[in-house]
């Protein structure tokens, strides 16, 4: 059975491991020219993808490539001291099989894996997806699959193709998310800087094996911005409209969006689709339920919903209506509940006001003095929040030895 992914970042690749473990034969087509490194920001892998990561064979690459931060300085317009914030304290308050890594490491990761049994096709993408399965591509001839998948993000071009009016169906969570490459000077190993403001936040990072830094920044404007997703000259210049000023640290930061590294710019939007499969496509990850960058946990979905999906079809034989609908039954809950939480963090991460920085700080504070035991104990009774991402639970799919 043929089957075609669109987008080699992190569900792609992973969903192809797992089909090729199950007999299936799997295409992947990136339109970058090589597999992206863009600079992109860390993201979290909670229990259920831990898990899954492990039954993949590539956890000991995922722990030596975690970012190694132990420690959160947040500094507070108007404040005499920063407060020092226990990350790890912190991070095992939302779970205790975790790993916090670079999104471009993590896809490396997942490629490498099951490269050697899967058709990558970069440089190119779809244009057309007939109802029998022919897809045109702008570089390459049409072929003719039984299951295409789009695995290509918040924007993506499959969901764009297949569900038309209805692709656009999200609902935009009122922040913004940007990432830019800065000299490995401006951090510290081990330690994440961080300057607070109503409405904005900035801060930088790096790794023992970067060679560069991370400054990130994430703010809520009173209202929706207007640019366009690949237009970053635009989003530069809205950048530096909102942190200009912030403090000298941070304008050392602006000032390489004038030099040639890596930057993201993104909203935190959340789409809606209440299905994700339409005849024999069917969207994984972000590129079907995104539940927000930056806020949902969405990495880890991602890597779930991969795994799950390739369950179903092996289940279903084949049947792409059987398994997209089983699929979609599994995910629902996960689905569900991320985007309830990703609403909350959104809402929460980025205050507007100065009596919501001030509170923000303090539970960070507050979570660093307490007993690692009590904060611990009353997190296992918030499965819908903060363990969210630890509990979810999905079926376990036998897994074949086909790659020999």
């Amino acid at each position: 059975m043929r089957v075609l992914i669109s987008g080699a970042s992190i569900a792609g690749p992973v969903l192809a491991y797992w089909l090729t473990r199950r007999g299936f034969d799997v295409t992947v087509v990136e339109r970058a020219p090589a597999l992206r490194k863009t600079g992109g920001h860390a993201v979290d892998l909670f229990r259920p993808a831990m898990n899954i990561s492990e039954q993949m064979g590539v956890i000991e690459e995922i722990q030596a490539r975690a970012t190694g931060t132990t420690r959160m300085i947040l500094r507070r317009s108007g404040a005499r001291h920063p407060v020092d914030v226990d990350y790890l304290k912190l991070v095992s308050v939302i779970s205790d099989r975790h790993v916090e890594i670079m999104r471009d490491d993590l896809s490396q990761i997942y490629y490498d894996a099951g490269r050697e049994h899967v058709e990558y096709l970069f440089g190119d993408q779809i244009t057309a997806i007939a109802d029998d399965g022919t897809v045109e591509f702008a570089a390459s001839q049409s072929r003719r699959y039984d299951v295409v998948v789009g695995a290509d993000g918040l924007h993506s071009g499959v969901r764009q193709l297949v569900f038309g009016p209805d692709a656009g169906h999200s609902r935009f969570l009122g922040g913004y998310l940007a990432v830019l490459s800065v000299p490995k000077s401006f951090a510290h190993d081990g330690e994440a800087t961080s300057f607070l403001d109503p409405g904005r936040w900035a801060m930088v990072y790096t790794a023992d094996h970067l060679d560069d830094a991370r400054a990130v920044f994430l703010f809520r404007p009173d209202a929706p911005l207007d640019y366009h997703h690949r237009d970053v000259d635009r989003q530069r210049s809205l950048l530096r409209s909102v942190f200009a000023g912030m403090s000298p640290t941070v304008d050392l930061w602006l000032a390489e969006l004038d030099g040639p590294g890596p930057f993201y710019f993104d909203s935190i939007t959340q789409l809606e689709l209440t299905s994700w499969s339409r005849g024999r496509v069917t969207l994984v990850g972000d590129a079907g339920y995104c539940p927000g960058p930056g806020v949902g946990g969405s990495t880890s979905l991602a890597v779930l919903g991969a795994y799950v999906l390739a369950g179903e079809l092996e289940r279903a034989g084949g049947d792409p209506t059987a398994a997209f609908a089983a699929y979609e039954a599994v995910m629902a809950d996960p689905v569900r509940h991320s985007r309830a939480f990703a609403r909350t963090v959104a809402r929460s991460l980025v205050p507007r006001s100065t009596l919501g920085v001030r509170a923000l700080v303090g539970a960070g504070w507050a979570l660093s003095v307490l007993p690692s035991r009590l904060t611990r104990t009353i997190a296992r009774f918030n499965d819908k929040g903060v363990r969210l991402y630890d509990v979810m639970g999905y079926p376990d799919y036998p897994v074949p030895d086909r790659l020999g």
